[in-house]
């Protein structure tokens, strides 16, 4: 770290608050932030994410152990606030010790802030929007993640540049906040830490490290794409909000389309309420997402991926990405 020595500074609040060397976040992509790349990034001086996504508390709970078999480095845990058995989840991470635990998809249920301070851990949550990035730290949140639209997965409607610029004005000075989202190098990091942010997180970049077990197909997929070949899923029905997600164009986002015009015909019909129609959405981009990134199915499959594809060219470890992210940092800051 001595010789990033102005990158460490800038981001000494979001180290301390992690626990790790640096303040970069593996982004929580399903079927690929599990042990292997969470622990090579803790330990690597990143800090790692278990997406939790669709997993049982059993099987998270096998996931954290395994993990801490790996690292004794701090790693986080992310929870899609939809699922069905979130306070269970929450307790399976209390009972790990978890100590960071990442709200994601929507606004925390009422108590579940709650439950996780209970449980020991600090609460990291997205804030799409400035007033409702007020609203999370009032309600508990310890930090927060901007996401802009450039990233891989479900994406908000704004660019990350435009959400640091309206963001970090009014909340870095007395909050902590990450910026993600189409962060490929370092000098992109040092700019952003330069406006207030505390850390970054990235995911596209980490997702075909050599740590990662996504299929060697999926991995050669990012390899061949383009920043323009990473496109975002289309909403069809206004009465069906769909979130949309980021991912390499392929049959799999055509037939994405099919299955919205699916559900919509069960809606007309009243074969499904609302709820579980958006749940069959869900489970379609979980579906679509294993079969590109365990199985290999890179043309049905999902292949979430975020702008910043273009810039990940070959399979590296992942201690490699950081200290090249770093090292980048460090030289663009010496430049200032």
């Amino acid at each position: 770290m001595t010789t990033h020595s102005r990158t460490a500074t800038l981001m000494r609040r979001g180290s301390d608050f992690l626990g790790s060397e640096t303040a970069i976040l593996c982004g929580a992509m399903s079927w690929v932030s599990e042990r292997n790349l969470v622990s090579a990034i803790s330990n690597a001086g990143g800090f790692g994410v278990i997406a939790c996504g669709a997993m049982t508390p059993d099987l998270l709970d096998t996931e954290i152990a395994a993990t801490r078999e790996m690292t004794d480095k701090p790693f986080g845990v992310n929870l899609i606030t939809m699922h069905p058995q979130l306070f269970d989840l929450i307790e399976v991470c209390a009972k790990h010790d978890v100590g960071h635990v990442v709200l994601a998809g929507g606004i925390p249920p009422k108590g579940s802030v709650e439950a996780i301070k209970n449980g020991g851990a600090r609460v990291i949550c997205f804030a799409p929007t400035l007033a409702l990035a007020k609203k999370l730290l009032r309600s508990g949140a310890d930090a927060l993640v901007i996401e802009g639209m450039e990233a891989g997965g479900h994406i908000g409607p704004v660019s990350t540049s435009v959400l640091a610029q309206e963001m970090l004005p009014a909340l870095a000075a007395d909050h902590l906040v990450f910026v993600a989202g189409g962060i490929g190098r370092g000098e992109a990091m040092a700019g952003y830490l330069e406006m207030g942010a505390c850390g970054v997180q990235l995911g596209t970049r980490f997702a075909c490290a050599t740590e990662s077990i996504a299929h060697p197909a999926f991995k050669k997929a990012f390899f061949r794409a383009s920043a323009r070949d990473a496109v975002a899923s289309v909403q069809l029905d206004p009465r069906l909000p769909v979130i949309p997600v980021r991912a390499l164009r392929n049959k799999g986002t055509e037939h994405f389309t099919a299955t919205q015009r699916e559900v919509m015909g069960r809606l007309d019909r009243e074969e499904v309420a609302m709820a579980e129609a958006q749940l069959q959405i869900e489970h379609y981009w979980a579906g679509a997402l294993r079969r590109a990134v365990v199985d290999g199915d890179i043309e049905n499959g999902s292949l979430m991926a975020g702008q910043s594809v273009g810039m990940v060219t070959e399979e590296e470890p992942v201690a490699e990405i950081i200290a090249r992210l770093m090292s980048e940092s460090e030289a663009a800051l010496a430049r200032r």
